[in-house]
Parts: structure tokens; C-alpha cells; sequence
């Protein structure tokens, strides 16, 4: 059985509708995770985000849920490859249908962002909002958060306005952003937003991945050099 290599984990990824991509690793490697004890990984897909986030903080308990089935069950078998399978909970559910008790320091997500379409390849379901939207998952978010609590995701740069107008309507506001080009001379395309409950001004950061194709930045380097194995 093929796997994507990383330095401390590797991801099985032969039935999973949302397949290991740069979204995830630039989340996961970006993400304000070392101070916290419980994380929910919401859309886990095959275990991407919540290996890395295992792998970063050694004293956080992880909830990843997904509602791909396919997906949940590669995402088992990788956590349970891992070194970090005794912190690590997946459950095959929506966020939606989720019950639970606890609050979380932080929520991640790498969230379908597509509009709406009729396709029922589970491709096409993962990655448009068919099953969740951003209304749900910032909403659903605000009531799963500690009062200190991060909500992070990665969107296209066309649905930033979008998304942190419906954020602030449930009071919880962009305190550090990260925008992603390809190259210096593209457009950005995707940005990395943490929210929370403390209105602040937005700390900005700028990020470009590749000098030319296949030669990557320094700093594209150093945030991802700890999975990467050719980093």
C-alpha cells in the first residue's frame, strides 16, 4: 500500500476523497498549536493536519473528525501508524452532527470552499460546500471554543472578505493572517486566518513557496522543513 512520506508519519491516501496538498501542509506547519491542550481538527480528511499538529505539540489531545468514510478509515490506520495514536481520536461524522461536551484551545480546518454543485464524486464533495459551509463552521466554532480559544483555516484569497465578514457576525475576529503565492511574480491565491473571541489588529505575514519551479524560498524551507523529507 503506497504512502505519502513525511519525516515522522506517513499518510495512506488511496480512498481518501481529500488527498495530501499544499493547503494542508502550509496550515499545519503555520498554525499557533504549541500552547494547546485540546484540538479539534475539523474535515481531517486522511490525518494530515492532526499528525502534524501530534507531531508539533507532544502535550495536546486531538479530535479529528471527517464525514467522509473512506477518508475516516485511512485517517485511522495512519493515526494508528503514528507515533502519537494514544492522543489522537478520529470520529466518521459531520461537524454538524457532532455532540460533544468539551471545549477546545484550538480548531483547524482546511474547509471545502467550492460553491455548491449537484456532483456526488466525493471528490467534488470534499472539496465544495455541499456539506459545510462557512456559516456552519464558524457558528458551530464559536460554541465549541474556549473563551481563549483559535479557530484557524486556510481559504482562497477571493473568500477572505467573505469569510471574516460572517466570522466577526459571530464576534470572533482575524488576529493573524498569512498570505500564500506560488511564486513572486503570482497572484495570491490562499491565505492562513486565526480567529478569536479578542479584537485586535491583524498581525500580516507574507509567504512565497518556490524561487522557480521546485526551488523553494528559505522561509518556505523553514516552516515546513520539520515533514518535508527533502527539506
Amino acid at each position: 500500500m503506497s504512502a505519502f512520506k513525511f519525516k515522522q508519519f506517513n499518510i495512506i491516501q488511496e480512498k481518501s476523497a481529500h488527498k495530501v496538498g499544499t493547503d494542508g501542509v502550509l496550515l499545519g506547519s503555520w498554525v499557533s498549536c504549541k500552547k494547546s491542550n485540546k484540538v479539534l481538527d475539523v474535515g481531517s480528511g486522511s490525518a494530515l493536519i492532526t499528525l502534524m499538529i501530534a507531531q508539533r505539540n507532544l502535550d495536546c489531545s486531538i479530535t479529528a473528525i471527517e464525514i467522509d468514510k473512506q477518508s475516516s478509515l485511512e485517517a485511522s490506520l495512519n493515526i494508528k501508524n503514528s507515533n502519537w495514536q494514544d492522543r489522537i481520536t478520529i470520529l466518521n461524522t459531520s461537524l454538524q452532527q457532532f455532540r460533544t461536551q468539551e471545549k477546545f484551545d484550538l480548531i483547524v480546518s482546511n474547509p471545502p470552499f467550492f460553491p455548491k454543485i449537484k456532483s456526488q464524486e466525493r471528490r467534488d464533495i470534499a472539496r465544495h460546500t455541499n456539506t459545510l459551509s462557512f456559516e456552519e463552521l464558524i457558528a458551530d466554532s464559536t460554541n465549541l471554543l474556549f473563551k481563549e480559544g483559535i479557530l484557524a483555516v486556510v481559504v482562497p484569497k477571493s473568500e477572505e472578505e467573505v469569510f471574516c465578514k460572517i466570522a466577526k457576525k459571530y464576534k470572533l475576529f482575524c488576529n493573524r493572517s498569512c498570505y500564500i503565492r506560488g511564486n513572486k511574480s503570482s497572484a495570491i491565491k490562499r491565505v492562513l486566518m486565526e480567529f478569536s473571541f479578542v479584537k485586535s489588529s491583524t498581525k500580516k505575514e507574507y509567504l512565497i513557496i518556490e524561487k522557480s519551479r521546485h526551488e523553494y524560498t528559505e522561509d518556505y524551507i523553514q516552516l515546513s522543513k520539520e515533514f518535508y523529507l527533502n527539506m
